[in-house]
């Protein structure tokens, strides 16, 4: 139980060699390749970490940038009860973007200066914000459409190689189907209404249905990260094989809500079992992207004034932390 050999000298320890790149890489790569998470204090690739930092970030300015779409008609919904719904689903994402912000901290990124990538436009948010909310309607579109496809781009992360990314979009996850649902309830309410509430709803199908297949990004093989992300274990699937899921998950709801998806293409194929759909002009996602879609220049100046006229808050929180911590290194003392 207990060592009794107190008289043989012990040899000198020998100093661990330090791994090499390559085999930290090797290591990295096993443990990926098994399925297992990588921590922020582990050894990561230098690519792997600025890979993570730009899509979290993009990941979080969406978030926040796509609370505008939808705040401005909290004031506007045709009931209390949607009133509360709609102001609930914003107030979640404001929180989904102060999950990925932290996540992103823990990579070594400092949020203000995501913030000033974003406000600069040196950092991108996802192209689905940069369209405008013309009627109530567009609420439930945006809710079944765009959460939707949310939900099919987002579940496989919560199984990312990373960590703290897969953690926090677990709860994201199960927020974004509650968002779904109150998407298609608003749809579902309106086909059965009037024929001017039904048009309504038709129209928002049809002008959010193409900008919601280009959520999922340009075709694989004009993709720039997907390949080294899919290798890395942070995306599980491909921009092409997350966008059929989405329109074979979405077309039979179209069915229930009695609209009619604006794709002449658009059929069941039994062969392979799936939803054949016709092809996309991503002509339109690469000019929103570059900043030409109808509403880029609006989303930012609204975002970048509201950073502005919120300094107060931020400076306030400061002096409060620093008068906390002062009075706490008083006590001790």
């Amino acid at each position: 139980m207990y060592g009794n050999d107190f008289g043989t000298p012990t040899e000198p320890e020998q100093p661990v060699a330090a791994a090499t790149d390559d085999e930290l890489q090797q290591e990295f790569q096993a443990l990926i390749d098994g399925d297992g998470r990588i921590e922020p204090r582990d050894w990561m690739p230098e690519a792997y970490r600025k890979g993570l930092i730009r899509q979290i970030a993009q990941h979080a300015h969406s978030e926040i940038i796509g609370m505008q779409p939808e705040g401005n008609w909290i004031t506007r919904a045709p009931s209390l009860r949607r009133k509360a719904i709609l102001m609930a689903k914003v107030q979640d994402e404001a929180g989904h973007g102060l999950y990925l912000y932290a996540a992103a901290e823990t990579l070594g990124a400092d949020r203000a200066d995501l913030l000033d990538l974003l406000h600069t436009g040196k950092q991108k948010y996802s192209s689905i914000f940069n369209y405008p909310t013309l009627t109530w309607a567009d609420m439930g579109a945006i809710g079944w459409l765009v959460d939707g496809a949310a939900i099919v781009n987002q579940v496989p992360l919560c199984r990312c190689s990373y960590g703290p990314y897969a953690r926090a979009m677990i709860r994201v996850c199960k927020e974004e189907s509650f968002h779904q649902r109150q998407g298609f309830e608003i749809l579902h309410t309106l086909s059965q209404g009037t024929d001017a509430q039904k048009a309504m709803a038709q129209d928002a199908a049809n002008r959010w249905w193409w900008p919601s297949l280009m959520m999922f990004g340009p075709p694989d093989d004009e993709s720039p990260h997907s390949a080294q992300s899919m290798q890395w274990g942070i995306k599980r699937f491909s921009n092409d094989e997350l966008r059929q899921r989405f329109v074979d998950m979405t077309a039979p709801q179209a069915e229930v809500l009695g609209i009619t998806l604006p794709d002449p293409d658009l059929r069941w194929n039994d062969e392979r079992g799936s939803y054949d759909f016709g092809e996309i002009d991503f002509t339109e996602l690469f000019e929103v992207i570059k900043g030409n879609g109808p509403c880029n220049k609006q989303r930012l100046e609204h975002r970048v004034r509201a950073h502005t006229d919120g300094a107060w808050v931020r400076e306030a929180a400061d002096a409060y932390a620093d008068k906390q911590a002062a009075k706490g290194r008083r006590a001790v003392a």
